[in-house]
Formats: structure tokens, C-alpha cells, sequence
């Protein structure tokens, strides 16, 4: 977790959809479910590509289940 959080503090990589995304991941599986759906939800919105969006509120939605 603390290589995800050094790499999303730098400027270059601000805006890439896969670190909050893996953040979400590694959330879920502490059990930290809301944190977890807000990453996922963050991670949807930095992404372009309709099928991960998709993908990724489907990942926030499930967290919340």
C-alpha cells in the first residue's frame, strides 16, 4: 500500500486510472469497503474507455454490497 500511495503522489502519474484502481483492490481485501468504493469510483472517472468504466463501477458497486 505504501508503494500505491508514493506513486500516486507523482505528477506524471496523477491522472492513471490503474492506481486507484489497484488502491481499491488492496482496500477490499482489508476489508476497508467504502475506501474501497472510492478509489474505484475515482478510478472510473479518470478513464476514457467506456468497458472499464464499466468494469470499475461495477468493482465500486460490489464494494458496497
Amino acid at each position: 500500500m505504501e508503494i500505491v500511495e508514493s506513486l500516486l503522489l507523482d505528477p506524471a502519474l496523477k491522472n492513471y486510472h490503474l492506481l486507484p484502481s489497484v488502491k481499491g483492490n488492496f482496500l477490499l481485501k482489508l476489508g476497508r469497503k467504502r475506501e474501497a468504493f472510492e478509489e474505484f469510483q475515482r478510478a472510473a472517472s479518470l478513464t476514457q474507455n467506456v468497458q472499464e468504466q464499466k468494469y470499475l463501477l461495477k468493482q465500486a458497486k460490489d464494494c458496497m454490497e
